[in-house]
């Protein structure tokens, strides 16, 4: 049976099942009573738009505690709005991606000028035009799709990783799924009910994050089973077709512990167009192919902040993996010889004392080493 001459069965199957295996509890998808929303009924833009932005290349169940905080913190658009980065940076802190952070609060600042000033409760004054929530900083057809068809219940097709299987499995697309975009964006177009589109799009993602898994898919009970062409032909494990796997590179970094004869450490803030960018750090950098980790951190504290130090002794090294790349950390100790510090390639330089460093938003890697600098210094603190 053809699923593009389907689309009501495949619809009508689908939110059959959502309504009873459906995750209906997902917090910014209720009304603030708690109750499910009408058919059409509109929610908050603000408290969905918040949520998609976190959930880019994020699980929903590390998501939901820190957008309940969130909430606590930033109730509404104008509160955050008026929020400065740190304060932002600070709430996002351990769900990575930071430029998110930085992009969410850009957005704010142009989504008030839209919708004013403490009129961001009525769901009216927000945009419900796919291009309008695409020309916003990090919002992509998907995300805009989702909050659109969370917020207003209008019919707006979506494509996250989880769809973009499930369709690769019902078509059985032979090839990398990346180059299938167009396909896959006019199957979303044609399945997407008109009647209950906010069911149906998180049915669709319900799908694929509980039956349609990435390995050992749960065909037996899936609603769709019988659309399926990598079901009735062939193994849906072998769907979608899989990228080889690149090694990740492992790179040393060098990182001084600079002191001044006050006791405080020096930190930088990393440049807002950079990765991480508005985060606080350690100065250090990469290491040279044929340099010892004790020169790399001279030089590289030399060209970042125009000082000259004497490398002490090792407080610790670690791995730490991001998403493309593994860093090799190695923190030294280090005694400020000569030059006064400059932001040669940050923003902003200040020297912080030890039991203080918790009141600055660091990435996680970053967070390790304070961990174990309060252990060298006999620093208490419950939230290390």
């Amino acid at each position: 049976m053809s699923i593009i001459h389907s689309p009501r069965n495949i619809q009508n199957l689908l939110l059959a099942w959502f309504r009873t295996n459906g995750r209906y509890w997902i917090p910014w998808k209720l009304k603030k009573d708690g109750s499910i929303p009408h058919l059409g009924e509109s929610l908050s833009p603000y408290g969905i738009w918040v949520a998609e932005v976190m959930l880019q290349q994020t699980q929903l169940k590390v998501v939901i505690p820190y957008w309940e905080k969130w909430m606590k913190v930033f109730p509404s658009l104008t509160s955050l709005t008026e929020a400065d980065l740190d304060t932002v940076l600070m709430l996002w802190q351990g769900l990575g991606y930071y430029s998110r952070a930085n992009r969410i609060h850009q957005s704010s600042k142009i989504l008030i000028d839209f919708v004013g000033k403490n009129k961001d409760q009525d769901p009216h004054s927000w945009p419900n035009e796919i291009e309008q929530w695409m020309s916003l900083p990090g919002i992509g057809r998907t995300t805009a799709g989702s909050i659109i068809s969370s917020a207003f219940d209008l019919p707006t097709p979506i494509l996250d990783g989880n769809v973009k299987r499930i369709f690769s499995r019902l078509l059985a697309i032979e090839g990398k799924i990346n180059k299938n975009d167009k396909e896959l964006w006019k199957l979303s177009s044609v399945l997407i009910s008109t009647n209950s589109p906010r069911n149906f799009n998180q049915a669709l993602m319900d799908l694929g994050a509980n039956i349609c898994t990435p390995k050992k898919p749960s065909c037996s009970i899936c609603p769709i089973q019988k659309f399926c062409i990598a079901y009735t032909k062939y193994d849906p494990d072998n769907f979608p077709i899989k990228a080889m796997t690149k090694i990740k590179p492992l790179q040393e970094i060098g990182i001084g512990l600079v002191f001044n004869k006050n006791g405080e450490l020096l930190i930088d803030q990393r440049l807002e167009s950079s990765s991480m960018g508005g985060m606080w750090e350690f100065p250090g950098g990469k290491k040279n192919s044929e340099e010892s980790i004790e020169k790399t951190i001279k030089r590289e504290l030399k060209e970042e902040l125009g000082i000259v130090v004497k490398v002490g002794e090792k407080l610790l090294s670690f791995e730490h993996a991001y998403t493309h790349k593994r860093l090799y950390f190695i923190v030294h100790f280090c005694e400020w010889i000569s030059g006064d510090p400059k932001p040669l390639a940050s923003q902003k330089l200040l020297w912080v004392s030890p039991s203080k460093l918790l009141d600055f938003p660091f990435p996680a890697a970053n967070k390790k080493i304070i961990s174990e600098l309060h252990k060298h210094l006999c620093i208490g603190n419950k939230n290390l």
